[in-house]
């Protein structure tokens, strides 16, 4: 049987993930996406989920999908990146058109969605999506796949999804600088939720929430379909921060403080225990209660998720999760983080980690941190089974190597 390779590239401000899957040819969407490799490293060049050097941001993804290859003796010549950041924008879209024939075919569905992607957007702008949330024939609502109805109007809600072009041309082309080639731009919320939440908690309601580093990230699904994705300008480094000012230490040094120390509630420390940071002068430690530090963090990732809850109070879906919250991402690993959730959301939460429809090293990305890539290489699945393309082959990924290769020494 000839073998498949799916990679997918999570990119973000502090980390790169890279995620290698094998899908065999035959089997179908039951097929399990089997993990070969599993790559990380520290993200340098990228500030707010934009690139900002370019050369930097290269070494970085070459490096995370290096390691992946290595670990899975295989090499990639393509893959799927996520995409986020501030600059990304959502909203509905509906289009409208006539049945031929009396019954909807293919090619009407097609039309529609051609209309209801038609639409003006600035010269910075970018179409990334146009996910379909549900279609109406002849004002019968609720229709999931239209194709064989009988009908004469065929209506269509789409959910657009448009990033700066700016953005993603940067990111396209650290990718390439490193070798490889962009199979598609993913919005990385998407592939999240694709990741760690079920059909089941899709179908009854349930808000992706995934904690990264600049931004924070939700997806929200509602009877099996995608009905809001926003982009919060605060996460992670923000407690960083906090630690910084709040201990007056230097960023490395609270960055470590909070992976090694940090808790989101400081019921979940001791508050006898005193940890090590560094003092004023050069050389000098000195003690400091890690109930500072699990409070200075609880502050913050409270304010988080009330921002988490005022959006999901906007877009009017907080009373339709009946699966409630699933967190995820980096900071998600913190003790505390789901109480603290319940706490403000007054709804069942769980953390999210990959898992389901995986075999091969699925313990090895079953972590928050890894819950993009391994999304993306998921959807890259996904689109080969829709349309036959977008995995690479062996021998195409050798040649493509021994391409670089000669590029980078001619």
């Amino acid at each position: 049987m000839r073998t498949n390779l799916i990679a997918g590239l999570d990119i973000g401000t502090t980390k790169t993930c890279a995620v290698i899957g094998e899908l065999p040819e035959e089997g179908g969407r039951a097929a399990r996406l089997k993990i070969l490799g599993v790559g990380q490293t520290r993200t340098s060049g990228m500030r707010g989920e934009r690139v900002t050097n370019l050369e930097e941001t290269t070494a970085s993804i070459r490096s995370a999908l290096q390691e992946a290859e290595l670990m899975s003796g295989v090499s990639v010549d393509r893959v799927y990146a996520g995409l986020s950041g501030e600059h990304i924008e959502a909203w509905p879209s509906m289009g409208v058109v006539a049945v031929h024939d009396d019954e909807v075919t293919p090619g009407d569905v097609n039309r529609v969605h051609e209309v209801a992607r038609a639409v003006a957007l600035g010269p910075d702008r970018e179409l990334l999506h146009a996910i379909p949330v549900e279609y109406v024939v002849d004002h019968q609502r609720g229709i999931k796949d239209p194709v064989g109805m009988n009908g004469t109007r065929l209506e269509a809600e789409v959910h657009l999804v448009s990033c700066s072009a700016t953005a993603a041309g940067n990111l396209r082309k650290a990718v390439t600088r490193a070798g490889y080639a962009v199979q598609e731009l993913v919005l990385a919320p998407l592939a999240t939720a694709r990741a760690v939440l079920t059909e089941d908690e899709k179908e009854v309601g349930a808000a992706m929430v995934e904690i990264g580093a600049a931004t924070t990230e939700m997806a929200v699904y509602y009877e099996g379909k995608l009905r809001h994705v926003a982009v919060i300008p605060v996460a992670g480094t923000a407690v960083t921060t906090d630690l910084v000012k709040g201990l007056s230490i230097p960023f490395a040094e609270a960055r470590r403080a909070k992976e090694t120390f940090g808790a989101a509630s400081g019921r979940f420390v001791d508050p006898h225990e005193t940890v090590e940071v560094p003092g004023p002068a050069p050389g000098q430690m000195r003690h400091v209660a890690r109930e500072l530090i699990a409070h200075i963090a609880e502050q913050r990732l409270d304010e988080l998720f009330g921002l988490v809850q005022r959006e999901l109070d906007r877009s009017n879906l907080a009373d339709k999760l009946g699966a409630g919250v699933v967190i995820t991402g980096g900071s998600a690993a913190l003790p505390g983080v789901i109480d603290l959730a319940e706490q403000v959301f007054a709804a069942p939460v769980r953390l999210g980690v990959p898992g389901e429809g995986l075999g091969g090293l699925a313990d090895s990305v079953g972590r928050p941190r890894f819950a993009a890539a391994v999304g993306l290489t998921l959807w890259g699945g996904e689109r080969f089974h829709q349309t036959g393309e977008g995995a690479t082959t062996v021998a195409s990924a050798v040649v493509s190597k021994v391409s670089a290769w000669l590029r980078e020494f001619f």
